[in-house]
Parts: C-alpha cells; structure tokens; sequence
C-alpha cells in the first residue's frame, strides 16, 4: 500500500496542485511506496502570498503575544507527537536512517525545538529600554520578527532540520514558506497534517514540495524576507549570490569535511560507542560527522586497527529493524557517487582497509559497506571533499601542532572532535580548530547552544539564543526629550 497525498498545505489548508506529482522510493528496497504533487513555481507565489497575509494583518501572526504563540507551538508539538512513530517509520523508509535515531532525530526531536523556542521567546522580554549618553532621554530596542521566511531543507534529517528553522522562526513571530527535497516528503506531508490539527493560523505555515529550480524561484521571490537554506556548499553559493543582491537575509549550514582528532593519550576502546556516533551516524549521511580521523604516527597502526574494526563489525540492514546500525542510502544517485569516492581513494594511493564494496546479500537497495582508508594524505580527494557516506580517511600526524595545522587545512570548518583521556588538553586543542563546533571525546548538539560553520560550511547560526536572533530584526527607538518647563 502507498502513501499518495493529492494536495499541497497552502494557507491553512489542502489546495489542489497545478503540476505533477513526486514518486518516492524506499531507500532498502528501491520500491514505490507513494508520491506527493511536486508544487510549481505558480504554488510558490500562492504560498508567499499567505505567508505575507498571515505577517501583514492587522492581528496577523507577528500581532500575537509570545504567549499566545507558545500555545499555539505547544498544540503544534502535541500534534507531532501523536505522529512521531509514523513520522519515524516514513524517514527511515524514505533516506534509510536506522529506526532508532530516527525516533530521536525525527520523531522526538521537533517537538522539544518547538517546546524550547515557544518559551524562550514568552519568558524572555523581547525589548529594553536603555538610558541616554547623550541626554536624558533613552532609547527602546525592540527584537522583531524579520517577516515572511523561505526555509529550503535537505533529505538526510528532514524532520529535525525543519524544526531547526520553523521552531525559532515560529516562535519570533514570522511566517514560513518550507520547501522539502524532493527524496524525502512523505513526512512532510505529515507534519502539515499536524499543523492543521493545531490550528496553525492560515498562511503561518505552507509546504512546498519541489525540486532546485522551484526552490531558485522562492529564494528570488520579491516577498520573501529572509532565507534559511540548509544543503550542499556550491547551493549554499549560489543562493547567497541570490540574496548578496537582493540585500535578503540569508542563514547557510552547508557542507563539512571534519576531522577527529585522536590524541596520543587516547582510550577509543573506552568511548567507541561515541566514535562511531561521531563518525558514521546515520550511514555517512551527515554533514557534521567527523570523517577525516587524525591519528598520532606512534599509535597510527593501532588507530587504523580500532577504527577498521568498528566500520566492519556494524550491522548493516533494513533500517526499519531495531538491531540496523547501518542502513542503505537516500538514492541510487546518491551511492554512485559515494562509491565514485571510494574508487578516487584506491586509485590516488590510499589503503583500503575494510568496506568498499556493496554488502552480500543485499541485492536490492542503496547500500555501500562502511568503508575505512588508511595510508591518507590531506590533499587526497576523499580527504578534501564531503563524501556525504560511510567513508573514513586515517590520516598520520607527528605532533600536537601538526594534528592542529591538518585539521584547519580545509576549506570547511562545520564541527570536529578531539579524543583525549584528558579532558583540559582537549579543551585546549579544540579552542586551536578553526570550526564552528567541537566536541570532546563525543560530539552531541545541545538545543541551548548555537550550532554552525565558518569557511564554506556556511554562515550564521541555529539553536541556542543565537538561533532565534537569525530570526529576528532590532529597531530601535529614540524616545521623546522631557518637557522643559
């Protein structure tokens, strides 16, 4: 049995499509398992034009008070709740992410954004008044929100990444247009479905469904206030050329290519759960993994030996069952490239030292083996650019400085991770990394603390306070001099 959706969710409601339709696939079988219209570029002006409705009435959504829209996010987060398992079941289905991060990552991860950021903005006062230098007059400072959002999401953690942006933006008091990949929106027909059972105001939300040339025509569109985009770098790129000349707003969390350092005091065998959690999460198929592992040269045999012996001890499976830590991955497409990766590896001279093939057994669905290089060196292909799969490079160093120097030789700087029995020296070492993230010894996203990259991993931050000021503008106001008498 399929899941088809007939409709899209425009202003408030299920509006009738003027296009055709998206087939969707499952990631472990290669079968059909449903479709959703595919919006055009006549739905997205439809959509924007609700959005800016819902931001430009008189008691339109931006008019609310802070705790009038926590109720409403609270209603929406009850509503996603009840959909979580299915939400859950729908990811894993569609991109191949192991059942059991998907109930964390999508099921019961976009509700606590929504719980997070709804109180934030109600209990924390959104202006202040600060008193005059040069009189006696002061001024107000009033944090706003920016206006209609355009938030564009990737496939590998569609559900998460969306809350990541509608959470804060929500919250802060603007309306949303959100476009979903094509590979991955049978969940985000269902997360509208919860937004109707929440009573979501018309327009606050809208969900577009399409392809790169209808997400150009909503980055471009004259009333769209800001853009969030999370995806690959070169998107990244052309999206802020789009918005470099229109002076838009943009927030960009693009591509990563991190590197785990491996002190020499290190005790992997202690902390290997959290090796792999950092590494090769969700089949490769995240942008913060640390997949270039930084090994000291008196320990680099025995770095090489655990971590090889991790990548080939996982199971790899159908990501429904509860036992998989490895699934397939999103697409055909998307494993011909990773395995054109692997082959780039052996052919500039790197070790193969497990993985590399297509798993036995599993005939159909887009599986690769969880795959380990040694012998690597940083300007190698797979050390330099993002594989996007369950590819590791070991790469030698001799010392401290040199660990450092490696890890900042890239053109990205998203996350990285240093592994240390020493917890202050790997303090000391991850203040060294030129990246917008670190983690010691694991690497885990914490909602209250800001998450983004420097170099081509992107721009501008989310979670944390700093997430929720992407969202907002500051006015200020210069009041009024006393009356002389």
């Amino acid at each position: 049995m399929t899941m088809d959706y007939t409709q899209l969710y425009i202003d408030g409601g299920w509006t009738d499509p003027s296009s055709a339709t998206i087939p969707v696939h499952a990631a472990a079988t290669e079968e059909l398992i449903g479709s959703v219209p595919r919006a055009t570029e006549h739905d997205v002006d439809d959509a924007v034009a609700a959005a800016r409705r819902a931001f430009d009435a008189p008691d339109g959504w931006p008019t609310w008070e802070p705790a009038q829209r926590r109720e409403a996010l609270e209603r929406f987060a009850a509503a996603l709740e009840k959909r979580a398992e299915e939400t859950a079941r729908r990811v894993s289905l569609q991109n191949g992410m192991p059942i059991w991060l998907a109930q964390h990552f999508e099921g019961g991860f976009p509700a606590l954004l929504l719980r997070f950021y709804g109180g934030m903005v109600a209990d924390t006062p959104q202006e202040e008044t600060r008193p005059g230098v040069l009189g006696p007059a002061g001024s107000r400072v009033i944090r706003e929100p920016i206006g209609v959002v355009a938030a564009i999401v990737p496939w590998n953690v569609p559900q998460g990444i969306t809350f990541l942006k509608l959470a804060p933006a929500l919250a802060a008091g603007n309306t949303v247009v959100l476009k979903p990949a094509p590979e991955t929106v049978l969940d985000a027909q269902l997360m509208a479905e919860a937004a109707i059972e929440a009573e979501l105001p018309p327009g606050v939300l809208n969900v577009l469904p399409a392809g790169r040339e209808v997400g150009g025509h909503l980055v471009a569109h004259r009333d769209v206030d800001k853009v969030s985009f999370t995806g690959s770098t070169s998107a990244g790129r052309t999206i802020a050329e789009t918005c470099g000349r229109l002076l838009r707003p943009v927030t960009l969390e693009l591509g990563g290519k991190s590197a785990a350092i491996v002190l020499d005091d290190a005790d992997l065998s202690s902390t290997i759960e959290s090796f792999f959690a950092t590494t090769l999460l969700n089949n490769g198929q995240i942008c913060w993994l640390s997949t270039r592992v930084l090994a000291p040269r008196g320990r680099y045999a025995e770095v090489v030996d655990v971590v090889s012996g991790l990548a080939g001890s996982l199971t790899i499976g159908d990501p429904l069952e509860a036992s998989t830590q490895v699934g397939p991955l999103v697409s055909a497409c998307q494993r011909d490239r990773v395995e054109s990766y692997i082959a780039k590896g052996s052919a500039e001279g790197a070790r193969l030292t497990v993985g590399g093939r297509r798993p036995p057994g599993l005939d159909r669905g887009w599986y690769v083996q969880p795959t380990v290089f040694a012998d690597v060196d940083n300007d190698h292909t797979i050390a330099r650019e993002e594989v996007f799969g369950p590819v590791l490079s070991v790469i030698p160093y001799s010392d401290e400085d040199e660990a450092v120097r490696i890890a900042n030789a890239s053109d990205y700087g998203l996350a990285g991770s240093v592994w240390t029995t020493d917890p202050e020296r790997g303090e000391r070492v991850a203040r060294r990394v030129r990246t917008g993230t670190v983690g010691i010894n694991a690497y885990v996203n914490q909602p209250n603390a800001p998450f983004g990259g420097v170099k081509a991993s992107g721009m501008g931050r989310k979670m944390g306070p700093e997430g929720l000021a992407g969202y907002q503008q500051v006015k200020t106001v210069y009041l009024a001099q006393p009356a002389t008498a």
